[in-house]
Parts: C-alpha cells; sequence; structure tokens
C-alpha cells in the first residue's frame, strides 16, 4: 500500500489539489473555455469511439488467433504487440509516413479529426487483443459441442456460452483501451498538427498550460481527465455484472 501510494494515489491526490487552488469559479473557467472544451471533448468522444472499434476487432483477432489455423499466425501474434513497444512519437512518424501529405497508398489524413482516430486505435489496439486471448484458450471445447448437441446454432452458442466468459475481458480491455486513448499524446503530434478547435487533444492542451507556466489550470484538465475514466470504468463494470447475470 505504501508503493501504490507514493505511485498512485499521493500523485493523483497532488493533482487534485493543484486543481483546487482554482477555486469552483476559475476551476470552470479553465474547462470551459471554448479551446479546452473542445479539446476535452474531441478526446472523450474520439476515445470511446475506438474503444467500441477495439471491442469488436480486438475480439475478433483474438478469436482468429486461438481458434484458425493460418500461414504467418505466429507473426501476426508478434505484430500485435508492437504498438506496445514503440515509443509513441515513433508510432506517429509511422502514421505520417502512411497517411500524410506523401502518404503511398493515397490517403492524407493529416490534420484532421481522421488522423486522431487512427492514432489511437493504433496505439490501443493490443489491449482488448490481449486481455481476451488468454480467456479464450481456457473455454472448454466440450461446453461448445454439449451446447450443439443440444441444438444451439453457433450465434446461440457464442451469444449464451462464449461470450458471459468473454465479459469480465472484454470490458478491461476497453477501459485500459479508454484511459490509454484519453491520455495518449506522442502517436497525435506530427499527424493531427494540434489544431485549436479542430484536431487539438486534452493532452496537448496540458502540456501547453504548463509551458505557460499555469499548472493550477493544467491539473484542472487533467482532473476532469481523471473523473472520466473513473466514470467510464465504474460504467463498463456496471455493464459487465449485468451481461454476467444475464449469461447466469
Amino acid at each position: 500500500m505504501i508503493w501504490f501510494s507514493l505511485l498512485v494515489l499521493i500523485p493523483l491526490v497532488a493533482v487534485l489539489i493543484s486543481a483546487a487552488d482554482l477555486g469552483a469559479g476559475g476551476f470552470w473557467e479553465v474547462v470551459s473555455g471554448p479551446q479546452t472544451s473542445a479539446a476535452l471533448r474531441l478526446t472523450v468522444l474520439v476515445s470511446l469511439g475506438v474503444t467500441a472499434v477495439n471491442v469488436v476487432m480486438g475480439t475478433a483477432l483474438a478469436w482468429v488467433l486461438v481458434r484458425d489455423r493460418f500461414w504467418g499466425k505466429r507473426l501476426l501474434d508478434i505484430v500485435i504487440d508492437v504498438p506496445f513497444a514503440l515509443p509513441t512519437i515513433v508510432a506517429g512518424l509511422v502514421l505520417l509516413s502512411l497517411y500524410g501529405p506523401k502518404s503511398p497508398l493515397g490517403v492524407n489524413a493529416a490534420n484532421t479529426r481522421v488522423a486522431v482516430f487512427l492514432a489511437l486505435a493504433f496505439v490501443t489496439l493490443p489491449f482488448v487483443v490481449r486481455t481476451v486471448q488468454p480467456v479464450l484458450e481456457t473455454i472448454d471445447r466440450d461446453v461448445e459441442e454439449a451446447a450443439a448437441s443440444l441444438g444451439a446454432n453457433r450465434l446461440t452458442t457464442f451469444r449464451r456460452v462464449i461470450l458471459p466468459s468473454l465479459v469480465p475481458a472484454i470490458t478491461a480491455g476497453a477501459a485500459l483501451s479508454f484511459a490509454r486513448g484519453i491520455s495518449e499524446y506522442g502517436s497525435l503530434v506530427l499527424l493531427s498538427g494540434n489544431l485549436p478547435g479542430r484536431t487539438e487533444v486534452a493532452s496537448v492542451r496540458v502540456l501547453t498550460y504548463i509551458e505557460n507556466g499555469n499548472r493550477s489550470a493544467a491539473s484542472a484538465v487533467a482532473a476532469i481527465l481523471l473523473l472520466v475514466a473513473l466514470a467510464v470504468i465504474v460504467a463498463l463494470d456496471l455493464i459487465q455484472r449485468r451481461l454476467a447475470r444475464r449469461g447466469q
């Protein structure tokens, strides 16, 4: 608990105390300002969208890696972890090379909100895959065969037998994906352009306030991100519990 407090609790409390120095009026003035509110709105909405995509595609990727056999499977299993290993600024450079003005694919998403979505999708891809994959590997195939012998089709078997077992893992991966999305910085700075009111995200606003010597305002934005992350994690936990009860 002492180690956890030093690493997590005390820094979080320090951020909240710094934000409280502004007072209620000053806090609201910072977070409701046009540029800051636009950055917060973009960050939360895009992170939610990316998390929803990751829930579907991450689960599908985990399923393919566990249940299918094909050439290059081991290579794919390794490549999925690349966003974990790459420094985020390198990830930004990779994305800029692929989706920037000189894109070999002919897709120029630089300085657009699509660029924000692509960057967040890239860095959060592995979370759901890596939380769902080990759970899938432990599911007994005999249970699926028993359901099939009782007349259940593949969709019903997945929904009533497999999915309830995967819900906790999917929820954990979604929470990690969202938390990483709202805090991402390095992969965005090159591709998104950080245009105020358009492609600027909350992490860039925090850095801007710090560079301008306004740490209290930076702490206010950080506090909002913390509260949003906690709210989403609690909501996902409630959804998980409800789905688990229905599965039973």
